[in-house]
C-alpha cells in the first residue's frame, strides 16, 4: 500500500505501540519500509547544562537505551526486520519527523 512509513514511537511507553505496530504493518503490506523514530527531548540538554562534564555521558546513555528499546520493538513486528529502519533523534517530534521525511526524499506511492 505505502512504500515508506515514518512511525514516531515513545520507547519508554512501548505498551501504547501495539495498535500502531499492527496498523503500520497493514500499511506497509508487501514491500513497504517502516522507519521507527524515537525523539529524545532537547530539554534534557538544557536542564543538565550546569553539569557539562556529565552531559555528554547522559545523552549517550539515553541514545543507547532508546536504540536498545527500538531494537526490542522490531521483534513485535511480523515483517522481515530488514524492512524496519531505526532512528533516534534529539529535539521536537514535529521537527524530527519533518527532517527524516526530508532526508528520505520524495516518496512515490
Amino acid at each position: 500500500m505505502y512504500k515508506t512509513i515514518i512511525m514516531p514511537v515513545d520507547v519508554f511507553e512501548m505498551e501504547l505501540s501495539d495498535k500502531a505496530i499492527r496498523h503500520a504493518e497493514f500499511l506497509a503490506q508487501q514491500d513497504g519500509i517502516i522507519h521507527l523514530l524515537h525523539v529524545l527531548p532537547a530539554s534534557a540538554s538544557y536542564t543538565m547544562s550546569r553539569f557539562a562534564a556529565d552531559l555528554r555521558r547522559f545523552e549517550e546513555h539515553l541514545q543507547q537505551e532508546a536504540e536498545s528499546r527500538l531494537t526490542t520493538m522490531v521483534s513485535h513486528f511480523t515483517l522481515d526486520p530488514s524492512r524496519i529502519k531505526l532512528h533516534v533523534r534529539l529535539g521536537s517530534v514535529r521537527d524530527a519527523v519533518n527532517e527524516l521525511a526530508e532526508e528520505l526524499g520524495p516518496i512515490w506511492w
